[in-house]
């Protein structure tokens, strides 16, 4: 028979920010074991639900017992002994007539053909949902009661139903039932359910939940955007907060809360940050992005009146920025530059030293970052020395979210320049992946400066990230550099940047230049592929070490443009060819090119059109047309393929040989200053 088999965890309140992943993990968990064992039948899908209190897979069309199968066991070699052979057929329930023989790798061998007998579902479920249990990505358990069963939160109820049949079993030393339970305050207490299919119709008819976690989530995005059209709102970025506050309410309600005006007056960040990370309110903004005395609440309740749940959560919210308030004028009676001294009592690592040792670094490193783009050095290294002023701030130690842009109304309060300001704010960007960027020469040369600092410092004291560890966020800082160089088109070669962030530390580190800039290659190459580069393509650009990243993208470009050519794939596998002939010979270092010394007809013709193209080519170069200085080495195809019909390289005569070396060397490097054209060889 199959039917529907249904399995719910009744739990308490399971961690919000995790809910989504684990009820999907124990979908796909569940549902492998069922496959592996053949009690899946044609057409079988899996739907995972997830409320607070529970965790829920429905799986269609499960056999009640897997098929028996036929398999085939090796055995003992022919020459064995007779008890060898014997004791094989018995074990797998065969006579030893009944045993084939077969060629191997390793020999002539017996061979069993046996019958496995299917599996029952009922013997079997309870074993696989605690396997699948065990395989959920928790960081840590808990343990309840007296018995030993441990999970993420401890568990009251299991359900396990095939079709209207309850499955018996004991998971996590729970019993299996047909009963569920509802909604707290709003459905009915017990449910008994009829049938798995019945499952999530019953518990939103009888239960008031809605157990569908994306019909949940579309629920209370509805209920939001209606909420926010009839205050003439909007509710800026919502999205992170949508999905922590679905996996809070079974039942979601959208009810309007306010706050009094006077609190418009702190930098609506803190307000915003407080609403959303500490209540879990959605703020409401004009049309102009500002942010109004509203605020919408997801409640787990639906009353006709709610009087009482808004005037309650307006109660609670109101010391949330009362404490703003206060953090924010208290912290303006200080000037950022007074802080900045206290920072050398901060430890930023025992082996880098304080939070000053760190800004001093960065205010050398981003003044000579300045120099070079041609920036205000005062203003930058004014607003490198204010950067990390505000992590002393009361709003940033309740708040460290907020590090830098407080740093940049603090400094606008103290009167420094607007372009300081924001530089304090925008050295921290990106701070994650889509993240606006710094703009501006002063912010960026901070923003580079900061995160060069802490690749260097890191990777000097043998602190680069391992595996999924990267405690100092280093993939973060090298991405984030990759992307300011390249969007904000910085003509800044990047190992002079890393040679001048090891040079501004004065205590003593590990030369680790060569394996930053291999880092911050390899966060270039997924930068690329995310832009919709090829391997092959990133691998032609970056292999030659671009130290321009800005250029690369324009490089790339040009070797898609390139490959389009008839004549691609020919040059590529030439190249290829002057690759490997120069690997194994290289003419002296002190050996030039001679003209006179050309004999052949093909190896003149071939130099002539070197000649011809190689001028043209570094003009293309100089005026970063990249595309035209590729493909203008489609002139190449014809005297390239007959040099390698009618010239032999490695002849007798040394000095030709060494001469026709050269020429290829020439070839070699004009044919690759934009990319290394032999890996694009088929």
């Amino acid at each position: 028979m199959e039917a529907t088999l249904l399995v719910e965890l009744l739990t308490e309140e399971l961690p919000p920010k995790s809910l989504k992943e684990l009820a999907g993990v124990f979908s796909w968990k569940l549902y492998a074991e069922l496959q592996k064992d053949r009690l899946l039948a044609d057409g079988s899908s899996a739907s995972a639900f997830a409320t607070p209190r529970r965790l829920a897979v429905l799986i269609a069309k499960v056999k009640e017992r897997s098929p028996d199968a036929e398999r085939e066991v090796q055995g003992p070699p022919v020459s064995a002994a007779a008890q060898a052979v014997s004791g094989f057929a018995k074990k797998n329930g065969v006579a030893v007539e009944a045993l084939k023989k077969q060629q191997t790798a390793k020999g002539e061998v017996y061979i069993a053909h046996v019958t496995v007998r299917g599996q029952a579902l009922a013997e079997t479920l309870a074993a696989k949902v605690e396997a699948a249990l065990k395989d959920l990505p928790i960081p840590k358990v808990m343990r309840w009661g007296s018995g030993d069963a441990q999970f993420v939160r401890p568990v009251h109820g299991l359900v396990m139903l095939h079709g209207k049949h309850l499955v018996p079993g004991r998971v996590l030393g729970l019993e299996s039932r047909n009963q569920t339970q509802g909604h707290r305050f709003l459905g009915v207490g017990r449910i008994v359910l009829s049938s798995a299919d019945e499952y999530e119709t019953q518990l939103r008819d009888e239960g008031m939940v809605v157990a569908d976690f994306d019909k949940r989530k579309s629920e209370i995005e509805r209920q939001l955007q209606s909420g926010a059209k009839k205050e003439n709102a909007s509710l800026g970025e919502y999205q992170p907060l949508l999905d922590e506050v679905t996996a809070l309410v079974e039942h979601p309600s959208v009810y309007v809360g306010e706050f009094e005006k006077m609190f418009l007056e702190i930098p609506q960040e803190c307000l915003i940050l407080t609403m959303r990370q500490n209540q879990k309110y959605f703020p409401l903004f004009d049309a102009a992005g500002k942010l109004l005395p509203k605020f919408l609440i997801v409640s787990n309740m639906q009353v006709a009146d709610p009087r009482y749940i808004i005037g309650g959560n307006q109660r609670v919210v109101r010391p949330r920025l009362e404490d703003a308030r206060f953090f924010f004028n208290q912290d303006r009676k200080q000037r950022l530059e007074d802080r900045v001294p206290l920072l050398a009592k901060v430890v930023y690592h025992n082996k880098l030293g304080s939070q000053l040792d760190r800004v001093q670094r960065i205010r050398q490193l981003a003044g000579r970052i300045a120099r070079l783009l041609a920036a205000d050095t005062l203003k930058t290294e004014r607003a490198a020395e204010l950067s990390k002023a505000d992590l002393l701030t009361g709003m940033v130690g309740e708040f460290p979210e907020l590090q830098g842009t407080m740093g940049r109304y603090y400094a606008l309060h103290d009167e420094e320049s607007t372009e300081v300001a924001n530089a304090i704010e925008g050295h921290y960007l990106p701070r994650f992946a889509g993240d606006e960027l710094a703009e501006g020469s002063v912010a960026c040369s901070v923003a580079l400066a900061d995160k060069l600092i802490s690749l260097a410092g890191m990777f000097g004291i043998q602190q680069e990230p391992s595996g999924d560890k990267d405690p100092f966020g280093l993939r973060r800082a090298a991405l984030g550099l990759v992307r300011t160089l390249v969007e904000r088109d910085l003509p800044l070669s990047l190992n002079t940047l890393i040679a001048n962030a090891f040079e501004v530390f004065t205590i003593k580190l590990v030369p680790a230049n060569l394996l930053v800039e291999e880092f911050i290659y390899e966060r270039f190459s997924s930068y690329l592929r995310d832009l919709g580069f090829s391997t092959i393509e990133i691998d032609s650009v970056l292999s030659t070490r671009p130290q321009r990243l800005d250029q690369v993208p324009r490089k790339l470009a040009a070797v898609r443009t390139f490959l389009a050519l008839p004549e691609a794939q020919s040059l590529a596998a030439a190249n290829k060819r002057i690759r490997n002939i120069l690997s194994k010979s290289k003419p002296p270092s002190g050996d030039i090119f001679s003209e006179e010394a050309l004999k052949e007809d093909a190896e003149i013709a071939l130099h002539n059109a070197f000649r011809s193209i190689d001028f043209a080519a570094a003009l293309h170069l100089n005026d970063e047309r990249y595309s035209e200085a590729l493909t203008s080495l489609a002139a190449l195809k014809g005297p390239v393929d007959a040099f390698f019909d009618k010239v032999m390289v490695n002849v007798e005569d040394q000095r030709l040989r060494n001469n026709r070396l050269h020429l290829l060397m020439q070839l070699d490097s004009a044919m690759n200053r934009v990319a290394d054209i032999s890996r694009l060889a088929a």
